[in-house]
């Protein structure tokens, strides 16, 4: 699969969410030996996939963080703006219509001279929907670690309470919906996939599935922690519970 500045896929085959962000961050580290990193750099997938997320949420207000390395790729005249900066941009008038707030999370040394005030130079938006943090600059100051990291949070939820409350109530126009086109979230690489198989089939946990007659009221304790929606119907040797639905996803226990 190839996604360059048109597309993004899945960290998982099943497109399942992942559970905190240590899972997302080890999910990573599986996949980034399968992957070939290239540009040009768009936003304008992410920004997209976001907004599906959204709408398939029945329109509840979700924060895009996007955590990168680099600006979207500008043209070499500054005159001329480039086809990812043009898509980037339309994308972010697009998700003004939803409840979606976007923060940009600089990592490294950039540049980052377009990010700054790329907020202030966007129009027709029905609310300021995007935040830039420089993480790399909080982080070189020479503050203790907590003051640093109670910066950075500040620096990037600063904006969420005044964005929640001007993204309430807010739907697409029709005009706009007819206007979009649906966006399509790619399977991860054929190359993780088989490697996903590999490990699977080398380590398969030994599972018991449960009786079970949890309904819509089912207490935490009895909801899978994976997933946190179904229940834990299914128990492995080890004495952990899932569900049935997550158990076999899980390559160790």
């Amino acid at each position: 699969v190839s996604t360059c500045d048109h597309s993004v896929f899945s960290f998982y085959e099943d497109y399942r969410p992942c559970c905190g962000f240590e899972e997302v961050l080890d999910r990573y580290k599986q996949m980034i030996p399968y992957l070939d990193l290239s540009g040009p750099t768009s936003f304008a997938p992410l920004i997209y996939a976001a907004i599906s997320v959204v709408e398939n949420s029945n329109y509840q207000h979700h924060v895009l963080v996007i955590i990168a390395d680099g600006q979207v790729a500008t043209s070499k005249s500054y005159s001329i703006v480039s086809p990812q900066e043009e898509a980037t941009i339309q994308a972010l008038i697009d998700a003004s219509f939803y409840p979606l707030s976007i923060v940009m999370v600089g990592v490294g040394d950039g540049p980052w001279k377009e990010m700054q005030p790329a907020d202030e130079c966007i129009p027709a938006r029905a609310f300021y929907n995007f935040q830039f943090v420089n993480f790399t600059d909080i982080m070189s100051t020479s503050k203790d670690m907590a003051k640093k990291e109670a910066a950075f949070a500040f620096a990037a939820l600063m904006e969420i309470p005044t964005q929640y409350k001007a993204a309430q109530g807010l739907y697409p126009p029709e005009w706009h919906e007819e206007m979009a086109d649906p966006w399509m979230i790619l399977p991860p690489p054929i190359e993780v996939l088989e490697r996903d198989d590999a490990v699977a089939a080398t380590y398969a946990p030994a599972a018991t599935f449960l009786p079970t007659d949890v309904g819509n009221d089912a207490s935490v304790e009895q909801v899978c922690p994976i997933c946190l929606r179904n229940p834990r119907d299914m128990a492995f040797q080890c004495g952990h519970l899932t569900c049935r639905e997550c158990g076999p996803t899980l390559s160790t226990c």
